[in-house]
């Protein structure tokens, strides 16, 4: 069996996912790895590249764009490694990561799924884990990212890998690696979540299983993060929305769903008009 599989889904990245693919291959160290390569419709040639330049590639080509969820859940279909990536295309990943990521994963028997450290351009830390969202954490608009039982909430890279490995609810999809027997078990990504909270479902669907999620801080990428939620910032922003109030729906029930929706929608309301205060003020 294939020790790795990894899924890349790209929107109109094409740049940053030659240079994504570039980093997964120099950094194997001798893994037996496919790479497939999910394009959401891209118009911006990023197909015709993985083409040339990566015939090792698995390519799905899209004729539109059916989410993050969906496009990974074709990857798994066609993939074949004892372990699965999610990467995202506008990632670079550092010496050792995806060997030491599969390594923690046969170490640990309880583990379900690792992410590395993620870092900024400028490496410094970027956040790639936190608590599951309540509906405080929501209405304060701040994710709980404290650790361990004291509650420790590291600030800087060096503290966190100071750390080492430690457990945690929920990891961002951005680089997110899963034991296939894992996923069989639990069921692919909800494809009812477009953009946004499928990676969180996900980890909680595994913890429900009775799977271990980590941070293992020994392995590193770097993050530019957003690159394709750029391009369309008010379509993101609703559908960030809408896959928060399926998420709660979904979990803490109809009540819960209501009222984040209500509360979402009030806190946008109140975004508007601030901006728009603001813009009179500045004639």
């Amino acid at each position: 069996m294939v020790d790795l599989s990894i899924s890349i889904v790209s929107w109109n990245t094409r740049d940053l996912l030659g240079q994504c693919l570039t980093s997964v291959y120099d950094t194997a160290d001798g893994l037996e790895l496919e790479v497939i390569v999910v394009d959401n419709a891209s118009s911006d040639g990023s197909a015709e590249m993985v083409r040339s330049k990566y015939p090792d590639v698995k390519l799905i080509e899209n004729s539109d764009n059916v989410g993050f969820a969906r496009a990974n859940n074709q990857a798994f279909e066609h993939s074949a490694g004892r372990c699965l990536l999610l990467l995202n295309p506008d990632t670079v990943c550092l010496p050792g990561a995806p060997p030491g990521l599969i390594r923690f994963l046969d170490e640990n028997p309880k583990a379900g799924a690792v992410g590395p450290l993620v870092l900024n351009a400028d490496k410094m830390l970027q956040y790639s884990w936190a608590r599951f969202p309540t509906l405080w954490s929501e209405a304060i608009g701040k994710l709980d990212r404290r650790i361990g039982p004291r509650g420790v909430w590291p600030g800087t890279a060096d503290e966190v890998c100071a750390l080492g490995p430690f457990p945690v609810d929920w990891i961002g999809g951005c680089c997110l690696m899963v034991k296939r027997g894992a996923v069989e078990q639990i069921g692919p990504m909800d494809e009812s979540l477009f953009m946004y909270s499928e990676e969180t479902d996900w980890c909680l669907r595994l913890r429900k299983a009775g799977w271990e999620v980590w941070v293992e801080p020994g392995a590193q990428i770097v993050h530019l993060a957003g690159q394709s939620s750029v391009q369309a910032p008010g379509e993101t922003a609703l559908r960030l929305r809408r896959s928060k109030q399926v998420f709660f729906r979904k979990h803490h029930g109809l009540c819960a769903g209501t009222a984040l929706g209500v509360m979402l929608a009030l806190k946008s309301g109140l975004r508007r008009a601030a901006t728009g205060l603001a813009a009179r003020r500045g004639r």
